[in-house]
């Protein structure tokens, strides 16, 4: 009989244990983890920003919420939005709201009105553009920086872009280094093209697509002139002379200097004795310093290869000499 309530007693206990632990366990599973509430300093900026003034006048900048046909709204973390009217986006008249402006894109525009009547601050783009450009427009020129623009029409001896929203002019001389005769072809071209007037005082910002045409033939033909090897023979055609010697072009738009010294074994007393204007002649590459090619007529030996175009100029050159075995001639062709 012990033994039996001693069993009921322990078997009461297990159970009571196992009631409070299944208790226990549901009330830990209802008892939610404390909210954090944000305190005054989480919201410090927003309510500093919220409360600030704003005049007419004053640049500010907004993130891009909204956009219709009319207008684009923007977020000024203020206690209200801002509004850009179309008229007021840009002075360009090529620019497309819906193109030109996407959601989340930051702009900066000038306060013209506080209040537009809807409780709205009225912006503007273009005037904020017309203060600000000037500035980054002549830094662009002293730095001479290049940018792409495509031209949207034809004025009286030229053409006219925009840039940082700011009418530009490119005359029909600068538009490039050839000679433009139809500037109606022109029109909704892109091209690459540097500031060479920037004056706020004036209104006038002219660009020129000639001088970026020109650096890069410039560079152009300095990489060429560097790959020219001394001692090659090839032929040219003269395009000039003058009384110290002749102009030849070698080709690839390469000009040197064939010297009156350099025409003939025997003495002469004008260029025109050996050559002519227009004549193809077969010069040696005696020389390139400083971008200046100097060739010889004289030098030229029968025995040497003649390489007529540049293009198909091997990397290193041989004068087709004889060979040696001499410590000198191994040598001679290394360069350092």
């Amino acid at each position: 009989m012990s033994t039996e309530i001693n069993n009921i007693t322990e078997n009461n206990s297990k159970d009571e244990n196992q009631l409070n632990a299944n208790m226990a366990e549901e009330v830990n599973s209802t008892v939610e983890t404390p909210e954090v509430i944000p305190s005054m300093d989480d919201f410090k900026d927003q309510l500093e920003n919220s409360f600030r003034n704003i005049n007419e006048g004053d640049i500010i900048s907004g993130t891009v919420i909204g956009i219709s046909d009319t207008e684009i709204i923007l977020d000024l973390g203020y206690y209200t939005e801002g509004i850009i009217r179309l008229e007021e986006i840009s002075n360009d008249p090529s620019f497309s709201i819906k193109n030109d402006i996407t959601l989340g894109e930051e702009i900066t525009a000038t306060v013209i009105r506080t209040d537009d009547g809807e409780g709205h601050i009225l912006l503007s783009k273009r005037k904020a553009d017309n203060i600000l450009a000037w500035d980054k427009l002549t830094e662009a020129m002293e730095g001479n920086q290049i940018f792409k623009v495509k031209i949207s029409q034809t004025v009286n001896g030229g053409v006219i872009t925009y840039l940082y929203g700011i009418r530009a002019f490119i005359p029909a001389s600068q538009l490039s280094l050839d000679y433009v005769e139809d500037l109606e072809s022109w029109v909704g071209k892109e091209i690459e093209v540097v500031i060479i007037t920037a004056s706020e005082e004036d209104n006038r910002l002219v660009l020129s697509g000639k001088e970026v045409e020109r650096e890069k033939a410039l560079q152009d033909k300095q990489s060429k002139i560097s790959k020219l090897q001394i001692g090659l023979v090839t032929t040219g055609n003269v395009e000039k002379i003058m009384p110290y010697g002749a102009f030849v072009n070698i080709g690839e738009g390469l000009t040197g200097l064939l010297h009156i010294s350099q025409i003939s074994h025997k003495r002469i007393k004008s260029p025109n004795e050996v050559i002519k204007e227009g004549q193809e002649v077969t010069v040696k590459i005696l020389s390139v310093k400083d971008g200046k090619i100097s060739l010889s007529m004289k030098e030229v030996s029968s025995s040497e290869d003649v390489v007529d175009d540049l293009e198909d100029a091997p990397s290193s050159y041989s004068s087709g000499e004889e060979a040696s075995t001499s410590l000198a001639s191994l040598l001679k062709n290394i360069k350092l």
